[in-house]
């Protein structure tokens, strides 16, 4: 062996070879031939393999199916001679090697995902029926998916002949597994191979004729499969009825294709149940990327992905309608819709769908605060088409403010842009808006660039509130120095045609003349979510209210994800008691220090409020709560210790970052409770009731949050309170934004139209 190894020419590996062979008083052994056959791989001499082989058969040395196994990898995978694979695999009987069912796997394996299904196919035929019959259900299936429909039904051929030589009982057991694992065949027409290959090949062609061809099937060719097979074919269809009578599926109905609606069908395993999606859009909008959709910095199809190619990509029963659902029965478990694309038999598009469980994600609208005017003279920046009508509008004011004969004053009108709201959007629009003037309007209408006035209006002393000071001190700062107009504590109360109306606590009210007016002030109640929580008894309150597990308060079967609901944490004063009586099993009534550890985890699963208290507090444990108390705690000082910590329950933001992850989370719920893991809860104490919840229950993970400045500079906020201005983040914002499109296609996309705008600047037409 040694010597073998520091042969570096390959022609001298086999003189070697040869001579050692032809002694009587040596005998290589299969780890030999095992090297020589890896290094004339390496050298990619895969003929004088042959005479390897010849060696082995002539020294008649016993070699296990290993050394088979690594070559015919080596034949399928590095020469890509699959033909020369099958050559050794059924020659292996000639050097005395027994098969195994591991070495037939692996044959398969190879020769599937290499799409040899030809090959495939012979090594069906040819080999033991027994290793056959062991392998073909679970090989069938593995690789159903990835199998074309007419290699699938040769093999299905081949396989049901054979078994009817050995006996229609068998035959019967084996249909009657594979209808377990969803294989959508009916084996009864195995014997007709010719006729489904024909089917096989009109249904590519033309999937109208498949349907009428199955029909014929049905009707005609199954008098003569029933002479052959009928008693067995009987017998698999009153076991499929049984089957599909308890395999019913539990109908689920998704409002919205949103964050978290998309989320939760992506994540949702279709599988196991009838998904019926309604939305008034056909497509999924990349909401973050609206703002650069409004100067044309993105194309608005570039941040779009079609809710049926997201669906296409799905297993089971997924229908879509495109509607707008106006109302929800809770009582008789109906959604009511209208579509405003067709119309039913009545005339008046509406029609209405049942559901077993309810996921509302409809999301929200603009929230006007009743201020008069708004919806009649304002741009909202909520959807795709908002982003379009504001890009042809701020053509507009350009196009008719460069009209010949018009006064200073008229082009100041038409050229001053207001934008109501110093939060994320609205600051990100101002940004946009004056880098499109400033490096591409300036060029394309010289001169009149002296007329633009962009204003923000925000109610509050800061604009970006929700960011940290340094942030709103930063973005504040840039925008005086780039000539945008702050108009901070002022409040709008009257929008007109040609005017906006505000008002100041030291100036009092002013009123502005404007060219377009874009509305971006927070989120409202659509009119369906207010009627539905007058149904619950929740009229009393802005959006819906859901408890931990994103289950509408007085619903079993509805859940809410997204901006129309909030959930509403439970406090742990109210529970004290309970806590305490869980806590203390010796029925003391005092707690030690052991005891209280002893529900902790379950405590901050239950009440995330406690963490958010302990990091305000900077203290790492649970303990350092208690840690001035030296005795046993009684209730008094338990409650005491806890007295502060709901001052920390917080509402989640109405962001895509929140909706995104709680569809993630429903999703799961979802797929283990159709998996049967319910019987095994996974959830923390009832603190109320006995045992555990089923699920854990929603934990938002904050991963920071974006505000782009304008002029290649954007503020990020991440997590761990991380904080960067400036060009780096820019950069950061650019890869984050395009990782996390919903497909390739619009990765793409968006990145072309970055490096577009980069070259040629934005796109300024009217379309």
């Amino acid at each position: 062996m040694k010597i073998f190894k520091t042969l570096k020419n390959t022609d001298q590996v086999l003189v070697a070879l040869k001579k050692i062979s032809s002694r009587n008083d040596y005998k290589p052994n299969e780890s030999l031939f095992s090297l020589i056959v890896d290094r004339l791989a390496g050298k990619r001499r895969f003929d004088d393999i042959e005479d390897v082989l010849q060696t082995v058969k002539y020294t008649k040395i016993k070699v296990s199916d290993s050394f088979f196994s690594n070559l015919i990898k080596i034949y399928i995978n590095v020469a890509n001679q699959p033909e020369k694979a099958i050559q050794v695999f059924f020659r292996m009987s000639e050097f005395h090697c027994c098969l195994t069912i591991a070495t037939f796997n692996l044959v398969l394996n190879m020769l599937v995902c290499g799409k040899h299904y030809e090959i495939v196919h012979e090594v069906l035929r040819g080999w033991d029926l027994g290793v056959v019959e062991s392998m073909f259900l679970g090989f069938c299936g593995k690789y159903l998916r990835h199998l074309n429909q007419c290699f699938f039904l040769q093999v299905l051929r081949v396989f049901g002949l054979r078994l009817r030589m050995v006996g229609k009982s068998a035959f019967l057991d084996r249909m009657t597994y594979c209808r377990s694992i969803e294989i959508k065949v009916e084996m009864g027409f195995t014997a007709a191979s010719s006729f489904f290959q024909r089917v096989s090949k009109v249904y590519r062609i033309n999937p109208t004729y498949f349907k009428i061809l199955i029909l014929c099937a049905a009707g005609g060719g199954g008098f003569a499969t029933y002479a052959v097979t009928g008693p067995i074919n009987a017998a698999i269809a009153s076991s499929d009825q049984d089957g599909e009578m308890k395999a019913k599926k539990k109908k689920v109905v998704i409002v919205g294709t949103g964050w978290a609606g998309t989320s939760f069908l992506k994540n949702l395993d279709s599988r196991f149940y009838d998904v019926q999606i309604i939305s008034p859009r056909n497509y999924f909008a990349f909401t973050p990327l609206l703002p650069s959709v409004t100067c044309g910095t993105v194309d608005a199809r570039s941040i779009v992905e079609p809710i049926r190619k997201i669906m296409k990509k799905k297993t089971g029963d997924i229908r879509f309608w495109e509607a707008k659902c106006f109302k929800i029965d809770e009582v008789n478990k109906k959604v009511h819709c209208r579509s405003d694309t067709g119309t039913n038999l009545e005339g008046n598009g509406e029609f209405s769908v049942e559901y077993d469980y309810l996921v509302v994600a409809m999301g929200a609208r603009s929230n006007t605060f009743n201020t008069p005017g708004v919806v009649e003279n304002c741009h909202f920046l909520k959807e795709v088409e908002d982003a379009q009508k504001i890009r042809r509008s701020v053509m507009d004011c350009f196009e008719m403010a460069n009209i010949p004969n018009q006064s200073d004053d008229e082009k100041r009108k038409k050229l001053h842009f207001i934008i109501v709201g110093g939060g994320p959007t609205g600051v990100e629009f101002a940004a946009e808006l004056h880098d499109f003037v400033d490096k591409d309007i300036s060029r394309l209408y010289p001169g009149i660039e002296d007329f633009v006035k962009i204003s923000v209006i925000e109610a509050g002393q800061h604009i970006l509130p929700m960011f940290d000071k340094t942030i709103t001190q930063f973005a504040e700062h840039k925008f005086e120095r780039e000539g945008i107009d702050l108009k901070l504590g002022h409040k709008v109360i009257k929008v007109s045609d040609q005017s906006i109306t505000m008002s100041h606590k030291e100036s009092g009210e002013i009123s502005v003349p404007y060219g377009m007016v874009v509305w971006s002030t927070g989120i409202g109640t659509r009119p369906v979510i207010s009627d539905f929580m007058n149904q619950i008894g929740q009229g009393d309150r802005r959006v819906l209210a859901t408890d931990e597990w994103l289950r509408v308060k007085g619903c079993d079967d509805v859940y809410a994800l997204g901006d129309c609901a909030t959930i509403v944490q439970r406090r742990i004063v109210d529970d004290i008691s309970a806590i305490f009586k869980i806590a203390d099993k010796n029925n003391t009534g005092k707690l030690s220090l052991k005891e209280i550890q002893g529900v902790l985890v379950d405590i901050c699963q239950r009440y995330p409020q406690v963490e958010l208290y302990l990091k305000s507090k900077n203290m790492k444990r649970f303990s350092d709560l208690l840690n001035k108390i030296d005795d046993d705690l009684d209730i008094v000082k338990f409650k005491n210790a806890l007295s502060s910590v709901d001052s920390h329950v917080k509402s989640l933001p109405a962001t895509a970052q929140v909706a995104e992850q709680q569809g993630k989370y429903l999703a799961r719920c979802f797929n283990l409770m159709k998996a049967g893991e319910v019987h095994s809860p996974k959830g923390p104490i009832r603190i109320t009731a006995d045992g555990r919840h089923r699920f854990p229950a929603f934990k938002y993970k904050h991963y920071g949050q974006f505000a782009p400045l304008g002029g290649e500079q954007t503020a990020a906020h991440l997590a761990g309170d991380w904080i960067s201005i400036g060009h780096g983040s820019q950069w950061l914002w650019y890869s984050v934004y395009a990782t996390k499109q919903p497909s390739w296609r619009t990765t793409f996309a968006v990145v072309s139209d970055w490096a577009r705008r980069f070259v040629f600047g934005r796109d300024s037409s009217c379309i």
